[in-house]
Parts: structure tokens; C-alpha cells; sequence
């Protein structure tokens, strides 16, 4: 059973009457957004993002829902340990613009070691077009000039797919 299936039950279990003030998808959406909390919170405290599961768990829950494209980075220590998650870029309900420039501020001014990009496609179909695999590239050329890691580009639809599991960071 994953995250959101369990926090769902649970919230179900202990505000019962909560579900018919919202509509069923208005809902979901709040329950994932608890449960992105919840693993913040964990994150927050030191777990690191060494292994694509915890990732991918997290990322599905902070993008999991939209109805449009939303690209965010996950800026990290040198330890692998959360610094900020920020959604940077909002498109439309099939691309969304990212510009380097901007992704590269933010990493030095959270004094990023590494980053995660991620993105989601409401469509569903978390495979990635050739268009995300040139920005991830023009991405990690940017950042590395000033020594800033790329670990993984998650793409979130109902699944989700990882750059890095597929050998191509």
C-alpha cells in the first residue's frame, strides 16, 4: 500500500465528516497535500534523498493532482538533506517554460550543493518528452559550471519515471 493510500484511509478513519464538504477531488488534493507535509517534516529532519523510492514518494505527493504542468526543484546539502522545495515554473496542461537563469538563482541563493528537478504531466503518462530530456541537459550544464550537482529528473503522472535510473544524467 503506497503513502497516499494510507494517509487517505487514515484521514477517512478520523474526520470522517470532512469528505462531504469537499468534492472527491478537491479532497484528494488536501490529503495529498498533508501527507507532502507529513514527509517534509521527515525530510526536514535530516533523511536524505539517496535513494529514487523516497524521491519518487515524495515528489508524487507534492505534484500528484494538477491540472497543468508544474516544474520544481528540490534544492539539497552536500548530504542530500532538503534544503527547499520550490515549484518555480507553471504551464499550461501540456508544457511548461523553464529558463536556467532562474534555476540557477535559486540554487545560489539557498546555497544548493545538488539539485532534483521534477515535473509533472497531467495527462498521466510520466514519459519524458525529448524536449524535457534537452532542458534537463541545458539544466545540468548550467549548474555545473558552479559545481551543483544534477542527481535526478522525476517525470509525475500516474507514475513516474526517473532520469537517473535510466542512465541519462
Amino acid at each position: 500500500m503506497n503513502l497516499p493510500t494510507i494517509v487517505k484511509e487514515q484521514a477517512m478513519t478520523h474526520f470522517p465528516h470532512h469528505r462531504y464538504l469537499l468534492s472527491q477531488r478537491a479532497y484528494e488534493h488536501r490529503v495529498l497535500e498533508e501527507a507532502a507535509e507529513i514527509l517534509e517534516q521527515r525530510y526536514v529532519r535530516g533523511e536524505t534523498f539517496a535513494r529514487t523510492e523516497n524521491t519518487t514518494e515524495y515528489l508524487r505527493c507534492k505534484l500528484a493532482g494538477y491540472e497543468h504542468e508544474i516544474f520544481a526543484v528540490l534544492f539539497l546539502d552536500n548530504q542530500h538533506r532538503l534544503i527547499e522545495f520550490k515549484e518555480l515554473f507553471r504551464g499550461t496542461v501540456d508544457a511548461a517554460s523553464v529558463y536556467p537563469r532562474e534555476v540557477l538563482k535559486e540554487a545560489l541563493n539557498v546555497n544548493a550543493a545538488a539539485v532534483i528537478f521534477a515535473h509533472n504531466h497531467p495527462s498521466g503518462d510520466p514519459e519524458p518528452s525529448q524536449a524535457d530530456r534537452r532542458i534537463t541537459q541545458r539544466l545540468k550544464d548550467a549548474l555545473s559550471l558552479v559545481d551543483i550537482r544534477v542527481l535526478d529528473h522525476v517525470v509525475v503522472g500516474k507514475s513516474s519515471v526517473s532520469f537517473a535510473e535510466r542512465g541519462w544524467l
